[in-house]
């Protein structure tokens, strides 16, 4: 009997169960991603009109992806339905090339050594970038009219796409002096350095075309000296700039941004702006200037329409350097559990984080405690599906997956499925064992195929009997165990 005879009889068209990892499972991002919620979403969510922080924590498969990807498509809706008050989502799921930049930066010889260096200010320095990055792409792509920012905005702006623009697409340089160009910030002609080395080595030159006493030879080297002294300052704001743009490079230990290029963009700005900014230099300790900065960001988005911020924090375990160990995981996360971020205003940040971590959590002491503030973080601790939740997940999935998914809840359900010997308590307590929806297709799809293996196209049954559920559910239910006992879970 094969596996798509048995769910056409029952009005399926598509295997519900094959999919396992959110990231890409086509049923629930085409047909589930706006219907099946956890029953925690809401305390999750929260309000988009008013940002809030929420710190979840879930094992391998109990929906942190999903919630991440709906929260995605959700803000996605609303910032259609509300073009004047959008909210700007920052995805910080990639951990990858900070961790990888962070590492050379130190000079580590391993990661745990590196990452026990890690700071609240490098998750900014990753956050920001993510942030201005997205945004100078969506400037372009929307061709956004810069002019509604005011002067100090479109210099905060380059500025911040100076530090943290992070774009692979185009040279770095061509993409900064194209939105200093569409900013309209500071003309070339308006460089008071350059005017006055152009303006000296013009002069001297109408000289000597002008007069010709001043052609003699020996009066020539002398006139080198007030060209070299037009220059002179031109020469100091290129050694300052030089400075700077190491300084930023060596403050930013998660970006790879090069010198050069940085110091070229920051000879647009006048000397009384770099020092009156908060650049994150080697030199500057704290992160002070890091919060002065978002400050920056945040305006800058408010007047492009912006209310606020949201940060979806998710696969932290995954990072070839994390390796998914709990110990280099809390070393990453940990500084971030600071309440003055977490609670900055206009900004919610969203933590999607693996249930090994719960642990340390619960073995902090009290200054942590006061630092983190869980209490009033919307704490999800654990992320947990009960029987009946997952029972209504699968009817859920079984619905998208029929001929007409706009059934209005007439389709498929689970029970149909299985032979009435076994009772709806019973499949639902059984179905609560698996913990999570990962484990509950794993399990569901299992069950399927082992139904049809045991009977034959001829002689076709279509509801899976007592035997086979509960043979396939004991057999399961040991893999699950050996499972837990190998990554420590349970």
């Amino acid at each position: 009997m094969k596996t798509e005879q048995f769910l056409s009889h029952h009005g399926i068209v598509s295997n519900p169960f094959s999919e396992e990892d959110a990231q890409t499972d086509t049923v629930f991002k085409r047909r589930c991603l706006g219907t099946i919620h956890h029953p925690a979403w809401d305390k999750f969510f929260g309000s988009p009109s008013d940002p809030s922080t929420a710190l979840v924590f879930g094992e391998k498969g109990s929906g942190k992806t999903a919630l991440r990807l709906q929260a995605t498509s959700e803000l996605d809706a609303y910032n259609q339905a509300h073009p004047h008050e959008r909210v700007f989502v920052i995805p910080y799921d990639d951990l990858n090339p900070y961790l990888d930049h962070f590492r050379t930066a130190v000079r580590a010889k391993d990661t745990m050594q590196a990452l026990s260096r890690w700071r609240l200010e490098d998750h900014m320095d990753a956050i920001l970038a993510q942030g201005v990055t997205k945004l100078i792409d969506t400037l372009n792509a929307e061709h956004v009219d810069l002019s509604v920012l005011s002067v100090d905005q479109r210099r905060d702006l380059l500025m911040l796409a100076a530090l943290y623009d992070q774009s692979t697409g185009e040279p770095i340089e061509r993409r900064w002096d194209r939105l200093r160009r569409r900013s309209g910030f500071r003309p070339l002609w308006s460089r008071r350095d350059l005017q006055i080395g152009f303006g000296t080595t013009l002069f001297v030159i109408a000289i000597i075309a002008l007069i010709p006493w001043f052609r003699r030879p020996s009066i020539l080297p002398w006139l080198l000296l007030p060209i070299v002294l037009g220059w002179l300052y031109w020469g100091w704001r290129l050694a300052r700039a030089e400075w700077f743009a190491r300084q930023i490079r060596k403050g930013l230990r998660v970006l790879s941004r090069d010198p050069a290029a940085l110091r070229w963009e920051l000879l647009w700005f006048k000397p009384s702006e770099l020092g009156g900014q908060p650049l994150p230099t080697a030199a500057r300790t704290g992160d002070e200037e890091r919060y002065e900065l978002l400050r920056k960001f945040q305006a800058v988005l408010h007047t492009l329409g912006y209310i606020g911020i949201i940060v979806l924090i998710d696969r932290v375990d995954e990072p070839q350097q994390i390796e998914g160990d709990p110990r280099k995981m809390r070393a990453l996360i940990w500084p971030l559990l600071d309440h003055k971020f977490l609670r900055h205003p206009g900004i919610g940040v969203k933590l999607l984080l693996p249930i090994e971590l719960a642990y340390y959590l619960e073995k902090e002491d009290k200054d942590f405690y006061d630092r983190a503030r869980p209490d009033k973080l919307n704490l999800i601790k654990p992320l947990r599906w009960s029987g009946r939740s997952l029972y209504d997940l699968a009817g859920d999935r079984l619905r998208a997956c029929s001929v007409d998914p706009s059934n209005d809840g007439e389709g498929p359900r689970l029970r149909q499925l299985i032979d009435e010997a076994i009772p709806d308590d019973s499949l639902k307590d059984a179905l609560g064992n698996l913990r999570t929806p990962r484990q509950l297709f794993r399990f569901l799809h299992r069950l399927v195929e082992e139904h049809c293996h045991r009977h034959t196209e001829d002689a076709p049954r279509w509801s899976i009997d007592a035997d086979t559920f509960r043979t396939t559910f004991s057999s399961y239910l040991r893999d699950l165990e050996a499972f837990d006992r190998g990554y420590g879970h349970g």
